[in-house]
């Protein structure tokens, strides 16, 4: 699946996404806007970018990874949608002013599988930092991946996929 598809899927939809990722959690979402309220300049591009809301550890030099709760990051969806970003990743069910955010910039949340961080770690081909390296586990990654599994939760017309059926 290619990122500019993303709006031709509908809820509930399973599919499996090969390319780059930007990870982030709570702490980069705020790093990133005060970064720009300083120099305003962007830390580094969000433009065509997914993010996955995870937060990575490491066995022997290897990215473990699986996603974090998404709700958490609502506060921030507006200012990274209206950045470029195309889609969201995580888990859970969002906020309802989430969802009209997501239709506003008709930018689709996926749902990655919780609890299998070793399966999802094995569609990691790469990564690196690309930001904020001191906040350790929470700086911002770049992953890329290959038949990376995902469901949309919430298509780009605000239609929703309940997760607990």
């Amino acid at each position: 699946m290619r990122e500019i598809d993303l709006c031709m899927l509908k809820a509930g939809e399973p599919f499996y996404y090969s390319g780059t990722l930007i990870v982030m959690r709570d702490a980069a979402h705020k790093k990133i806007i005060e970064f720009e309220n300083q120099t305003g300049n962007l830390p580094l591009p969000l433009n065509g970018r997914i993010i996955f809301y995870a937060g990575p550890t490491f066995s022997n030099e290897k990215m473990v990874i699986g996603p974090t709760t998404s709700r958490r990051m609502d506060k921030f969806l507006e200012y990274t949608l209206s950045k470029g970003v195309i889609a969201t990743i995580g888990k859970g069910e969002r906020t309802p002013k989430a969802v009209e955010i997501i239709k506003k910039y008709r930018a689709p949340y996926l749902v990655a599988p919780s609890g299998c961080a070793a399966y999802l770690s094995e569609k990691i081909l790469g990564w690196k930092i690309v930001a904020f390296e001191e906040l350790g586990p929470e700086a911002i990654y770049e992953i890329t991946v290959e038949d990376f599994p995902l469901i949309v939760a919430i298509d780009c017309n605000g239609n929703t996929f309940n997760q607990n059926r």
